[in-house]
């Protein structure tokens, strides 16, 4: 998975780029999103619970 950028479902862009509002696609919470393999973003308890990983995770 190295080799693989993660990009947003909605923009297309790698999450550094993305302008999108950020918040968490469960819980709808916007403090620690970060996007996540499936192009979501989610917030640090709901990847800890669901088992999502990070681009640099």
């Amino acid at each position: 998975m190295a080799g693989k950028q993660f990009l947003c479902g909605v923009c297309g862009q790698p999450e550094k780029m993305c302008r999108c509002v950020k918040y968490c696609a469960l819980c709808h919470g916007d403090y620690g999103v970060r996007l996540t393999e499936d192009g979501q973003f989610y917030c640090t308890d709901c990847r800890e619970a669901c088992d999502y990983k990070t681009q640099d995770a």
